[in-house]
């Protein structure tokens, strides 16, 4: 039987272009990044028969060719820059520019064994939302650190106005997106099931929701890691290093980090016994945070899978009466 061969090909995005490299071939496209370049890219890659498509995450700007090129039926991999890199390294290849790295992310592409499923379409737009909610908070720290060392009651009075206006827009924009999640049944029914647990606000469950589209799909371990929250070992040899946390979904990280906080304290009967329980062995504080931080996620994972709301004490298993 004749081998089937998959043909893939590599993006390096730009702001403006796009550079096309074919695994194997010297064959090399630019196309500008816009939707008429996208049409000359969909056309080159059809008649070169291209199955598969790689491309590095570049700051947002390859979401709109990723997004056209899945709706023209193309198997998409997105990469974070690190991936890539690392592939430069293991081939000792230490030249970059576009082109070149181009054809490396085609290389990457054709080492890929497993192909993960496309993300809900569907949670682009909400996760851009809340990126901007996110911003909307970050802006009012920053205006309330400056409150902090500002002596002069003019500026503090204009930074106040400033965060008032800025605290209406945030609740606005929250509303907002719950409305538009809630407009889908099936993301409805999902954001209500994490919803449901104790320590779990609507804002956590809507990061939840749209940062982890895999949520319910996954086991623990893969939902922790993907969160950054999942402990590593660090041993060698006789040495024994202290495990830590690394790498993951930055903003869906620090939600959950805000979340356990109250919850590990007040909220959560679970997480309040386990904070204890890992303060009482000589735990740090942080580290116990993370602890429940990544419970929490567990949680939320749990009765996503399972369909059913939080219960905040486990069900009783009936026992048949002695004979």
């Amino acid at each position: 039987m004749a081998k089937r061969i998959t043909i893939c090909a590599g993006i390096d995005t730009g702001k403006r272009k796009l550079d096309v490299a074919l695994d194997g071939s010297l064959e090399r496209l630019q196309a500008d990044n816009t939707p008429d370049g996208y049409k000359v890219l969909v056309e080159w890659l059809q008649r070169h028969k291209v199955k598969r498509v790689g491309i590095e995450a570049s700051g947002g700007y390859e979401q709109a060719v990723v997004a056209e090129l899945r709706r023209q039926r193309f198997v998409v991999v997105v990469f974070q820059p690190a991936q890539v890199r690392a592939y430069a390294v293991f081939q000792l290849q230490r030249a970059k520019n576009d082109k070149i790295d181009a054809a490396l992310i085609a290389a990457c592409t054709a080492a890929v064994k497993k192909i993960h499923a496309a993300p809900d379409p569907r949670l682009l737009p909400f996760a851009e939302h809340l990126t901007m909610i996110d911003q909307i908070t970050e802006d009012i720290a920053r205006l309330k650190n400056r409150i902090e060392s500002c002596r002069n009651m003019r500026l503090q009075k204009l930074w106040k106005e400033d965060i008032a206006r800025l605290a209406k827009r945030e609740k606005v924009e929250l509303k907002a997106l719950a409305a538009a999640i809630r407009e889908h049944r099936d993301l409805a029914e999902r954001l209500d099931l994490i919803n449901s647990i104790d320590g779990i606000g609507l804002k956590t469950a809507m990061v939840i929701l749209v940062r982890m589209p895999e949520i319910g799909q996954i086991t623990r371990e893969q939902a922790a890691a993907l969160a950054g929250i999942a402990p590593y070992d660090d041993d060698s040899g006789d040495r024994t290093g202290v495990r830590h946390i690394a790498g993951g979904r930055e903003r869906l990280r620090r939600t959950l980090f805000t979340a356990a906080l109250p919850a590990s304290f007040r909220w959560n009967p679970q997480l309040i016994t386990l904070y204890g329980r890992l303060m009482g062995a000589g735990k740090e504080h942080k580290r116990a945070l993370i602890a429940c931080a990544r419970k929490l996620l567990i949680f939320a994972n749990t009765v996503v899978a399972r369909g059913t709301p939080w219960q905040t004490k486990p069900p009783e298993i009936a026992r048949a009466p002695a004979t």
